[in-house]
């Protein structure tokens, strides 16, 4: 076991489980962000947690989680270091590992400015960004009123081809968890066809609304009123910047700017898929 006297960056790190769910939910409220039990749960069951425990036994210095897209892509979030461990190596020594243990497979994350030097130093460059909008949805401007509905059991292999065409990879693994993890699925349809899907899930007081895939800003503004209108909890999401259509339609309805953060990515030049129609994704964890 690691004692108080071994140096914070010679700690071993470790895989995580399930069973780590409440200390990773402790290490988040350390550092002033919300518990997320309820996605952290989803994190540390779809992708691969990793992290160092406390030398003094106080539950987590450091945690990350990476969920895996094959040898394509692996998306790294939820990188947290307990506030008394801050600045101290801790952050980097996990990354470090993370980025050994990814090998060949390209990386991406979303960075907040004060993990982006970090993240730069290991490889990793700004390939775009997002930015978080949270509020009251007030239907002040209309959307277009294209139809929608609750997903069924009989849309998910739609579902599933339609994000595989506009993601780029395969993450069947994430998205046939959809039903379980969020409160409301609903899809977009257009002569019988699925042209778009979105989700809202619970995360303490508010509802994020993630993934957000359609054909169009039209769709996505619709697929969001749709959700509005099925909770009284605020809500929160995070869109590319290059959506400024939809950006400005959702802040005209409630929702302010609260963050920006950087998409970045390593051994890639852009990721994969369409960014026109992905405005959206499931989760955002920045570091």
């Amino acid at each position: 076991m690691p004692t108080s006297l071994t140096p914070l960056d010679q700690l071993p790190i470790r895989r995580l489980t399930s069973g780590d769910l409440l200390a990773c939910a402790d290490l988040s409220e350390d550092r002033g962000w919300p518990r997320e039990e309820h996605k952290w749960g989803l994190l540390l069951a779809a992708g691969t947690g990793y992290g160092i425990d406390d030398p003094g036994g106080k539950g987590l210095a450091a945690a990350c989680v990476v969920t895996s897209y094959g040898r394509g892509l692996a998306a790294i979030g939820m990188v947290l270091v307990a506030e008394r461990h801050a600045r101290r190596g801790v952050g980097r020594r996990l990354m470090r590992h993370v980025v050994a243990e990814a090998g060949d497979t390209p990386l991406t994350l979303h960075a907040t400015p004060n993990g982006q030097p970090l993240y730069e130093e290991l490889g990793f460059a700004v390939t775009g960004r997002a930015e978080m909008v949270q509020g009251r949805f007030t239907p002040k401007e209309p959307d277009p009123g294209i139809p929608t509905r609750p997903a069924t059991a009989e849309d998910l292999q739609a579902i599933l081809r339609l994000d595989a065409e506009i993601f780029g990879l395969d993450r069947t693994h994430v998205i046939t968890r959809l039903p379980a993890f969020a409160d409301h699925l609903r899809v977009a349809e257009e002569n019988g066809r699925i042209t778009g899907f979105a989700a809202a899930w619970p995360n303490m007081e508010t509802h994020v609304i993630g993934p957000l895939i359609a054909q169009d800003s039209a769709t996505a503004q619709s697929l969001i009123a749709s959700l509005a209108a099925a909770t009284d909890r605020p809500l929160r999401t995070d869109i590319d910047v290059r959506h400024e259509s939809l950006l400005r339609w959702v802040k005209a309805n409630g929702l302010a700017p609260i963050a920006f953060n950087a998409v970045m990515t390593r051994s890639l030049p852009h990721l994969p898929g369409d960014w026109s129609r992905r405005f959206a994704p499931l989760t955002v964890a920045a570091g």
